[in-house]
């Protein structure tokens, strides 16, 4: 599979400020990370989440249990690579990022560079980064992961549509809107990795969901952008073969 990747996080410009070049520590630290996910996906595809345990997660990534709970609180968090950090920056974000922007713009700004440190993390794994991605998803076919996964779908929801309350000085308990666009984020988060996942990685994570938000913005024309992009990207392959030529 080739997996397309993109630097644009898109129209709307950064949702994050660019990062200063990791300490050597910092490095180990997320070479850590990363080798514990890689184990816990490749243990949890192998033999089933509910015959692995933290212990053997552990040891095959040569360290200790407690190391790894200094990572992750759960073999479930290591599955599904939660990060509080991106998220506490996620929220905020939403909340403080360019006052004066509508909260949509900044909201399709801010999920399209999330797609892009999704996309960049399963590419850090080594590999085929849909590969990895597709062995979480099989993994949630397990009734106890679903439900996990589903309990923390919901919470992510929850966060996003306070962080849009806070932003717009209104309330989830007495104003709709903010949980309609918090619900609108996350479905169109979830469906654009599902297509980037059956596209074989070809068409950027990031250019989906920000066409995607594109196309929710002008009002789901039939003939968006969005339901092009595929076509583009077959056109940009014929082209490239013919320049090869």
């Amino acid at each position: 599979m080739t997996v397309a990747s993109s630097t644009a996080v898109g129209e709307t410009g950064r949702a994050f400020p660019a990062q200063a070049p990791a300490s050597l520590r910092e490095r180990k630290k997320l070479a850590t990370r990363h080798e514990l996910r890689r184990v816990t996906l490749r243990l949890v595809a192998e033999r089933g989440f509910s015959n692995v345990t933290v212990e053997e997660i552990a040891e095959a990534a040569n360290v200790s249990p407690r190391t790894f709970f200094n990572y992750f609180p759960s073999k479930e968090a290591a599955l599904f690579g939660a990060d509080p950090e991106l998220a506490a920056a996620t929220r905020d974000a939403i909340v403080h990022q360019r006052p004066a922007e509508p909260v949509v713009n900044v909201l399709r700004s801010v999920m399209t560079a999330q797609a892009t440190r999704v996309a960049d993390e399963f590419a850090e794994l080594g590999g085929d980064p849909v590969e990895w991605l597709g062995r979480m998803r099989s993994a949630r076919t397990d009734p106890h992961l679903h439900a996990v996964h589903g309990a923390q779908m919901a919470a992510i929801e929850r966060s996003l549509a306070e962080a849009i309350a806070q932003r717009l000085g209104t309330d989830i308990e007495r104003d709709p809107y903010p949980g309609l666009l918090a619900s609108m984020a996350t479905g169109v988060f979830r469906s654009s990795m599902s297509f980037w996942a059956s596209s074989g990685g070809t068409i950027p994570f990031d250019r989906l969901v920000d066409l995607a938000f594109a196309a929710l913005a002008s009002g789901l024309p039939e003939n968006c952008d969005l339901r092009n992009v595929t076509a583009a990207v077959t056109g940009n392959d014929v082209t490239d073969r013919k320049d090869n030529l």
